[in-house]
């Protein structure tokens, strides 16, 4: 037995296998000792001293350069302020659930001290509570949509992608499997879930560049600040960060030139070359609009650097280097503070006068039944109905759990009436033999065209406008005709495969086998769930209720004061609500006194815009833009709910008047005319043509403003001062005459267009911000004499005209920069005048009976009688159409002996351009202190001086 024991033993020894259990159990023993000495005689030490070193390199901003005007007074600066950040270094399978308790506490600490956390997210509530886009522009909306998806470019998106609608992009963010936030959509308020994404989405937008904090909350309070710092053990990340927020003096006046900030894009970044990415991060913020983009590498600044290293939970444990940033340049611009902000006044208080002045306590007014657009009013109803219409009020409120009484009032009867009238929409579309439209009530009509163009067009594509055939006898029949019913119209267009079926997925069995009868119900049931919850048809449910009655003026009135948009007035609250205050009355006095304001009632008139340049410089002294808008609240983080409050307002505060908006020119283009017909030899100093209030050298005749009267024998000074308008349908036709003495009015047209090129007018001004095309006329040479045609300009590409006329012949490009300095006040860029054309071929003669015609033309108005200054000047009237007042323009120039500023001016739907003359005219009081700025400017609306009849 012993031996057979030994015999085995002595074996293993001898085999390699002995060898290899002998090195097992060595190295076993060397790692049990390293672990022990490891875990137990150093643990101590180790757990002290771990660190994961992760070395860092955080960016920091340059100070933004500030702008000021050409005296100096500061237009943007920057402030110190606190915000509340987070670096996102969660990880693990509960890292939603981690994260979106920390934001959680964050949202309830920031708004328990009266702050907002950010609000910057491409989805916003509407005033019905559903979501929707915050931009409109269809481009921008499906970029937004590709970084949600985070795609590229527009074309990587799906078809599905594509047409998501902004719930569809919420339910995706919360609830997606794989990229999902995991927040619950059935139990979290719509508006609370909206903030959470906003806060998630942003997080999100860092998630490629860890430990680069993301911000939650901007300029929050000192209780906030304190609130955040007593539960950083609660909120892994979170830190108060000192910031530099982007401010504006007295925004709303200099909004449309100055622009405003925001983090760049991802569109913006892609669209910088190789050396500015060099200078960008895609967390930097940049200049989104105005002259914070046009100048934003000026006023930029150079970034600073700091490295260090940081633990695995963030926490900073060695500084390796640090490099200081450098602030931005200063921008100095030619505009005149003051000057700004009198003339945008002047425009407010003049349109007041002009909406007062039209307005009536009538209702139900229909202005096709006006043959004369300068007679055309505004019905009181149109008043009440804009408080909604432009949401001064916020009707979604009427039914929240703290509406107060007049609130409710008004929802009874709203909620009353959308049920019986989404109802009577279904039916009437249902009933195969419908009254034709022609026959139908105007509420009906309404409902009929909101439905076939707003909804089915323009909202969710089911018509599809690409395959309408507009030539098509039953589409006329619809259109032109008003023939037939939206009924028939709608089953043709099914028949005629007008029709984007895969709309209706959800309301019909099958989209591609399923019969006209099926698409036609499905179409009815989808507008029955669609119009349920949608706030324009709501908006347009008020404008009815208001119209038959059923809501008073005095019930809207009221509401003014339970929201709070003025200050309570309990008398006349209570007075309002019960009837015995005349809410006419009420309306009338409050746009007397300018606390209700034309850019918040969005009635015609409601915009306006003035450029003043020196017309031997080109520089800009003021470029308005009515009504303008508060950029700070879209400066640093963007109020996504206020910008989209901007791009949808009626009254358009975010389109810049001044710059973008174009009209024809009207008689303000005959000083071009005047110096084409002197200058090419068709009239002479001392040629007369007689005025009898009608031109019939061509087919249809047109007349003069003066018909059926006649100016009689005039020359051009005096054609210029009467504005005739036969004169210039003269001159025009004369210009298209052929050496055979045949009429050819291309021939003229061309003429015209190029003394018009001359003038500057073939092109943009030179002007630093967006500018639309100008458009000169190529057709009807008569028409186009009189600056009708074609011809479409904006009025700061007039204001460049009438400097040039100024002047007698130097074309300067428009310019609103004056120079840019360093931090310490060193010139960096001195902004030198840019002569963009000279007109050497007009003679002086040709000059002086311009300006001799200009100055009579303000000589025979009695509203600038006693100026204390000879001025030179021009109106225009350009229509728009038979059922919208006229657009009211001039331009002119001051001194006229020695002009130093030139002007022009437009009000949009302004009935008559006396009313911008007379704009025009204290323009010229303010610039040359002729009167007291309290004479000038009241705080009231205006008081208007006698219309022109035309011109």
């Amino acid at each position: 037995m012993f031996e057979r024991i030994k015999d085995t033993v002595f074996r293993i020894v001898k085999s390699r296998l002995f060898v290899l259990i002998l090195a097992f159990c060595a190295l076993f023993a060397i790692l049990v000792n390293r672990v022990f000495y490891l875990q137990i005689v150093k643990g101590q030490y180790y757990m002290d001293n771990y660190k994961l070193q992760i070395l860092k390199t955080r960016e920091i901003p340059g100070t933004r350069g500030n702008i000021y005007d050409r005296n100096g007074n500061l237009l943007a600066y920057n402030e110190l302020a606190y915000s509340v950040t987070i670096e996102d270094n969660i990880t693990g399978e509960d890292r939603n659930e981690i994260l979106n308790g920390i934001l959680e506490k964050i949202i309830s600490i920031v708004e328990s001290n009266g702050d907002s956390v950010i609000s910057d997210f491409g989805v916003v509530l509407d005033s019905a509570g559903n979501y929707e886009f915050s931009q409109t522009n269809e481009t921008l909306k499906l970029r937004f949509i590709a970084d949600v998806y985070g795609l590229k470019t527009i074309d990587e998106l799906t078809e599905k992608q594509r047409n998501a609608s902004a719930a569809d992009i919420m339910k995706y963010l919360c609830t997606d499997e794989v990229y999902g936030y995991d927040l619950d959509m059935k139990k979290m308020d719509k508006a609370y879930l909206l903030k959470m994404v906003n806060l998630r989405y942003a997080i999100n937008l860092n998630s490629f560049q860890k430990f680069i904090p993301t911000t939650l909350a901007t300029d929050v309070s000192d209780e906030t600040v304190a609130a955040i710092m007593e539960n950083l053990d609660e909120l892994d990340g979170v830190d108060i960060a000192e910031d530099s927020m982007r401010r504006y003096t007295d925004s709303k006046y200099f909004a449309s030139i100055i622009g405003y900030t925001g983090k760049i894009s991802q569109e913006e970044y892609n669209a910088l070359d190789k050396d500015q990415k060099k200078k960008y991060s895609q967390t930097d913020i940049v200049g989104k609009a105005g002259l914070e983009q046009t100048m934003d590498e000026v006023l930029q600044g150079t970034k600073g650097k700091k490295q260090f290293y940081v633990d695995s939970v963030g926490k900073v444990t060695d500084k390796v280097s640090s490099k200081d940033p450098e602030a931005g340049n200063d921008v100095y611009l030619t505009i005149d503070k003051d000057l700004q902000e009198q003339t945008y006044q002047l425009l407010e208080e003049k349109l007041a006068g002009i909406v007062l002045s039209k307005l009536r306590n009538v209702m139900n007014y229909d202005p096709s039944q006006t043959s004369d657009s300068s007679q055309i009013i505004i019905p009181v109803d149109d008043a009440y109905n804009a408080f909604i219409a432009n949401e001064i009020i916020d009707e979604s409120h009427f039914g929240a759990d703290n509406a107060k009484t007049v609130e409710k009032q008004v929802y009874q009867k709203f909620t009353e009436r959308k049920s019986s009238a989404i109802t009577e929409i279904i039916n009437e579309m249902n009933n195969s033999g419908a009254k034709a439209y022609k026959d139908l009530s105007d509420e009906m009509k309404a409902y009929m065209d909101y439905i076939s163009i707003d909804v089915l067009q323009k909202a969710v594509g089911i018509l599809i406008p690409d395959k309408i055939d507009t030539n098509d006898e039953v589409y006329k029949q619809w259109t032109t005709d008003e023939t037939i019913s939206l009924n028939k119209y709608l089953n043709y267009a099914i028949s005629k495969n007008w029709i984007d079926t895969s709309k209706l997925s959800d309301y019909i069995s099958d989209e591609k086998y399923s019969d006209s009868a099926e698409i036609y119900q499905g179409i009815l049931t989808f507008l029955q769930n669609y119009l349920d919850s949608d706030v324009n048809f709501d908006k347009l449910l008020y404008k009815y209720l208001i119209k038959s009655g059923s809501i008073s003026g005095g019930q809207i009135c009221a509401i003014v004061y339970e929201q709070g948009v003025l200050p309570m007035d309990e008398a006349a609250y209570k007075g309002l609500a019960n009837g015995s205050v005349d809410s006419y009355g009420w309306l009338y006095q409050k746009i007397q006194s300018l606390q209700i304001t034309p850019g918040q009632l969005a009635l015609e008139p409601c915009t306006g815009s003035a450029v003043v340049s020196d017309p031997n410089t080109g520089e800009v002294l003021a470029c308005v833009s009515y009504p303008g808008y508060d950029n700070n609240r879209l400066a640093n983080t963007m109020d996504s709910k206020y910008y989209n409050q901007l791009v949808t307002g009626l009254s358009r505060p975010f389109y810049n008047n001044a710059t973008q908006e174009r009209t024809a020119p009207g008689s303000t283009y005959k000083m071009i005319s005047a110096v084409a017909g002197l200058t090419e030899g068709v009239i002479s100093p001392d040629s007369y043509i007689s005025c009898g209030g009608e031109f019939d050298k061509v087919t249809p005749s047109p007349r003069c403003w003066i018909y059926p009267g006649g100016h009689g024998p005039l020359e051009v000074t005096g054609a210029l001062m009467h504005s005739c308008n036969v004169f210039f349908y003269e001159v025009g036709y004369d210009l298209g005459l052929d050496k055979d003495g045949d009429y050819d009015s291309d021939q003229g047209v061309e003429k015209l267009a190029k003394y018009a090129k001359e003038f500057g007018l073939g092109e943009k001004s030179g002007i630093e911000i967006p500018e639309s095309e100008p458009r000169i006329s190529d057709e009807y040479a008569v028409q186009s004499a009189i600056g009708q045609g074609t011809n479409n300009f904006t009025v700061s590409q007039l204001n460049r005209y009438v400097a040039t006329v100024a002047n007698k012949g130097t074309v300067y490009n428009l310019s609103l920069l004056d120079k840019t300095t360093d931090v310490n006040g060193k010139i960096i860029k001195k902004y030198e005048p840019v002569v963009a054309n000279e007109i050497t071929d007009v003679s002086s003669t040709t000059w002086n009976l311009v300006h001799q015609g200009m100055i009579a033309m303000i000589q025979d108005t009695p509203s600038f009688s006693g100026l204390g200054i000879e001025m030179a000047g021009k109106t225009g009237t350009a229509q728009q159409s038979a059922l919208h007042p006229d657009h009211g323009l001039f331009v002119g120039f001051a001194p006229a002996d020695k002009p130093e500023i030139a002007i022009a001016v437009r009000i949009a739907n302004g009935y008559s351009s006396s009313y911008a003359a007379e704009i025009g005219r204290d323009i010229v009081r303010a610039n040359f202190k002729l009167a007291d700025k309290k004479e000038l400017i009241t705080g009231s609306a205006a008081q208007l001086g006698t219309a022109i009849a035309g011109d």
